[in-house]
């Protein structure tokens, strides 16, 4: 089965307004891998958070790494208000702003923010987008049909779901959602909208639970929660934005930088593993993680979210090493 996000599961302790609060993932394995890193001279060691969020695990790597400075990126303008607040007691040692994944190397060189020697991918939807009805990404909370990440993006997931063919939703529920049932349920999608659009969270959650049938109905996560993903996806462009970041990544790190990559998403492993394992064959990264990291279940029970997370992190090669690669290789 194509991997659930756990995109409806609440972190524990979300709530409205800048108080928000947010377990991030994994916290000690990120801290671990970068702390392990040995760079020479006395410099500030530059950690690139291209998915900052509300600022958990910068906060974490911040404090327990001295000579961290933290260059944090999110495309959700409300998630960098929390995540500025959040990381004002390092002053200069953190520095926020908004972008996204694909924007990165532009970014980073502007900001003058190198050499890079970490990098840190948290991938998908977070505690704050969820938990705020408003934003379209829960079909717990009625809200309009949005699912935008970043507001400044043109398509809706409303745009999608009342636009898009019968055939192109039920590719999209399969593969970006892991939907057995994605041909009936778009069936009904386009059958629907001929009356009216979808417009709400709410309306759109109870026709694909009616359409999802008796079995959907007694599954163990709601009907909805794998066709809210794939359309989460579509709209914020994931898959595009995760290969734009890897390459970022190998472009930004320095030789003995690494890169760390948290998916909730197997689509989203499937891509990190592939880009690691082939650059390790071509000895351009030293792969760190055989087999993902993964969640104990005491963080599992503090954080439901963490189940489904998995961490894979490589090591940038140094420079001679990788030209022979490509040499090798070619």
């Amino acid at each position: 089965m194509i991997g659930t996000d756990m995109a409806q599961t609440r972190s524990r302790g979300a709530s409205e307004g800048a108080g928000a609060s947010h377990d991030p993932v994994l916290a000690s394995a990120v801290l671990r891998l970068f702390k392990e890193m040995t760079p020479s001279g006395a410099g500030p060691v530059w950690i690139v958070d291209g998915t900052v969020g509300l600022g958990g695990h910068a906060e974490v790597i911040l404090d327990g790494i001295p000579r961290a400075r933290v260059l944090g990126f999110d495309q959700d303008p409300e998630a960098l208000e929390i995540a500025q607040e959040k990381l004002a007691r390092f002053g200069d040692r953190a520095r926020i702003r908004r972008g996204r994944l694909s924007q990165l190397s532009r970014l980073v060189h502007e900001e003058r923010a190198e050499p890079v020697l970490g990098m840190l991918f948290d991938l998908g939807v977070s505690s704050l987008q969820l938990d705020r009805g408003a934003r379209g990404f829960s079909f717990q909370s009625d809200g309009p049909l949005d699912m935008r990440m970043d507001p400044s993006r043109d398509r809706t997931a409303a745009d999608i779901v009342n636009s898009w063919d019968e055939s192109d939703l039920a590719d999209l529920f399969y593969y970006e959602g892991g939907e057995t049932r994605a041909r009936p349920i778009a069936r009904a999608i386009t059958e629907a909208r001929r009356h009216a659009p979808f417009l709400r969270t709410g309306a759109l959650a109870d026709h694909i639970t009616n359409a999802a049938g008796p079995a959907g109905r007694t599954a163990k996560i709601h009907p909805a929660t794998r066709v809210f993903q794939a359309l989460r996806r579509a709209v914020n462009e994931e898959g595009e934005e995760l290969i734009a970041g890897l390459s970022a990544a190998e472009r930004l790190l320095a030789p003995g930088g690494r890169l760390v990559v948290l998916s909730f998403h197997s689509g989203e492993d499937r891509e990190v593993k592939r880009f690691i394992a082939q650059g390790g064959r071509e000895e351009r990264w030293n792969v760190l993680t055989r087999k993902p990291i993964e969640s104990e279940e005491s963080e599992c029970r503090r954080n439901p979210r963490a189940r489904s997370a998995k961490l894979r992190a490589a090591e940038r090669a140094a420079a001679e090493r990788a030209a022979g690669g490509k040499e090798a290789g070619s």
